[in-house]
């Protein structure tokens, strides 16, 4: 069944910014060459000063033995017992910010680093990286890349998993909620109006050849919004009948976007009357007085959800321990409502205004990296 909202509310922005860490190092070194000279006692003297010299480096070579090589592993096992907590992230610039004031202001004592990756890239890194990572938390990444790290994550089996609905639980505990945010269908009821074109009530309504050339939606190859609407169908319908959907759509397709939030800025241009696009930026623009309405179809609304993880190896330190312990006893909530205030707990109260408080959530499930890249091989426009 579908719902429909109209709604205002704060801003809100995906984009993604890094936060870079300089580092420098200085390595100085002198040396002074030896001058020869002729006669007996002069290479008496030279020969004399190089075993001097060698018999030294042997002794510190051999002193040398049993010390521990300055390796990543070692490195990290220096740092286990310390204070220093390093956070793989994807998220956006403004978040980290926020993250990083407020677990300064915790945490005073602890040298606490946020570290922004591309999420594919930072997969990659973790499992090149293996067990000699520095990282030791990865922080609102999507559960399909976590999923596909499951063997370089921790079980954590200190945080409460009954205060977080059904759907956002991992099923081996080796990633916990931080939030989500959906897809839905945006139209301009204004422009539809003025074709004497009704408001579409489902997906197969959105085939009816009077929408021609007035829907945008994202490129599901290059956006991850667009892969969400054809995983969505998929999971509803199938695969074969979700392309077969999208072939036929794609007649009423006015343009492909590259990025998720670009069909609904072009809705409120005039540029198009139907939007697949993001639900949260629908409210950014509603909030400064666009004219838009967000539906959510029957097959409920695609959505990527995105969670922390431990590395294993590092579950045992106290800082670590600490670090997520504060984010879900004391950020969470703040952070939820502040940010994105769709529901990933029991009990939840969306704050903020107008926005949608019971979305229809599609099945997002067998979300991995292989099974997108397989689904988008099939795709075709």
């Amino acid at each position: 069944m579908k719902q429909a909202f109209s709604i205002a509310a704060k801003r809100y922005g995906k984009g993604v910014g890094m936060r870079k860490e300089n580092l420098s190092h200085a390595i100085a070194g002198t040396s002074t060459p030896l001058s020869s000279s002729t006669g007996t006692n002069s290479r008496f003297r030279l020969n004399r000063l190089s075993a001097l010299v060698l018999a030294a480096a042997m002794a510190l070579e051999l002193s040398g033995c049993g010390q521990a090589k300055d390796t990543p592993a070692s490195q990290a096992a220096a740092e286990s017992d310390s204070g220093k907590v390093v956070i793989y992230t994807p998220t956006e610039d403004y978040l980290i910010e926020y993250m990083q004031q407020r677990l300064d202001e915790a945490f005073p004592d602890y040298d606490i680093s946020l570290e922004y990756y591309h999420s594919g890239d930072l997969a990659a890194k973790l499992k090149a990286e293996g067990a000699d990572t520095s990282c030791d938390i990865i922080f609102d990444c999507e559960y399909g890349y976590l999923e596909s790290l499951s063997d370089n994550l921790a079980v954590i089996d200190f945080i409460d998993t009954d205060q977080f609905v059904e759907d956002m639980r991992s099923p081996d505990g080796k990633y916990m909620p931080v939030d989500r945010y959906s897809g839905s269908v945006i139209v301009r009821p204004d422009l539809l109006a003025e074709k004497g074109l009704p408001v579409p009530q489902s997906y197969a309504d959105l085939l009816n050849p009077a929408y021609r050339g007035l829907i945008e939606m994202p490129d599901p190859t290059q956006s991850s919004t667009g892969y969400l609407f054809l995983k969505s169908l998929a999971n509803a319908w199938g695969e074969e009948e979700a392309l077969a959907y999208f072939d036929q759509l794609d007649e009423n397709i006015l343009q492909y976007t590259s990025g998720g939030s670009a069909p609904v800025k072009d809705a409120v241009a005039g540029e198009c009357a139907v939007a697949l696009s993001l639900t949260f930026k629908a409210v950014d623009l509603i909030n400064e007085g666009a004219n838009l309405e967000i539906l959510f179809f029957e097959e409920g609304a695609p959505y990527t959800p995105a969670g922390l993880s431990i590395v294993a190896g590092h579950e045992t330190r106290q800082a670590v321990i600490d670090v997520v312990n504060y984010f879900y006893s004391d950020i969470i909530d703040d952070y939820l409502s502040t940010y994105l205030p769709e529901q990933i707990k029991v009990g939840q109260v969306n704050s903020v205004e107008n926005y949608p408080t019971d979305i229809p959530y599609a099945d997002m499930s067998h979300n991995t990296p292989d099974v997108k890249e397989a689904l988008l091989a099939k795709w075709e426009h």
